[in-house]
């Protein structure tokens, strides 16, 4: 067991129109899916800040500068190492016990962020499962870099595997409520006030 505080870190994409949600903009266009995303990203950091742990954004898409005046000076900023996902991940397992989110999930509150911080005290990994096969959020108190290496990304067997590997492991993780991400058309209809830019459903999650 530990009682070190765990480190957040939050993926993000700078908001550029066109780079961002791109499987969204058939359905909403450029312009739409970059504001979805950029309000989901500083919703996401509100809740992570709240939490009182060590927050860290690693960027893409854009200067550390770009993302300070964005997003604000109380986190700190590092831009991902090249390659792919695993190697973006992994550049950060160093710090566990750490926590990676992405900022996809609307529904995401500081209940699930309080419950993954305190699973950690009790388990080796929590994860928040999501409806579309992977997950949303993932913790480890130790570094397990066999959880992150060779995996089937932004396929529906990711938490399948994730799973798979822990059992091999001998390791029980905890797992949160199911949440779904908003990154295709059909996932809209979920969230009808999130594409045209109202914040209701925003300000509503934050201050649950």
């Amino acid at each position: 067991m530990t009682d070190a505080t765990p480190h957040l870190v939050l993926f993000a994409r700078y908001p550029t129109p066109g780079e961002c949600k791109t499987r969204l903009i058939p359905a909403i266009g450029a312009e739409a899916a970059a504001g979805l995303h950029r309000r989901l990203a500083e919703r996401t950091v509100k809740l992570l800040c709240a939490s009182g742990a060590p927050v860290s954004i690693a960027t893409t898409g854009g200067q550390l500068a770009a993302f300070e005046a964005w997003l604000g000076p109380q986190v700190n900023f590092e831009e991902q190492v090249e390659g792919g996902l695993t190697e973006r991940l992994l550049a950060f397992l160093g710090r566990a016990p750490v926590i990676f989110f992405g900022a996809d999930t609307p529904d995401l509150s500081a209940a699930h962020v309080h419950m993954a911080m305190e699973g950690l005290t009790t388990h080796e990994v929590v994860i928040g499962p999501a409806t579309d096969g992977g997950y949303y959020l993932i913790g480890m108190r130790a570094p397990y870099p066999e959880l992150l290496t060779d995996m089937p990304w932004s396929t529906d067997q990711v938490l399948p595997e994730t799973l798979k590997r822990l059992d091999a492991l001998g390791i029980v993780p905890l797992l949160l409520e199911r949440l779904s991400d908003c990154d295709r058309p059909e996932d809209l209809t979920l969230w009808p006030d999130l594409a045209d830019g109202r914040k209701t459903l925003v300000a509503q999650s934050v201050a649950e």
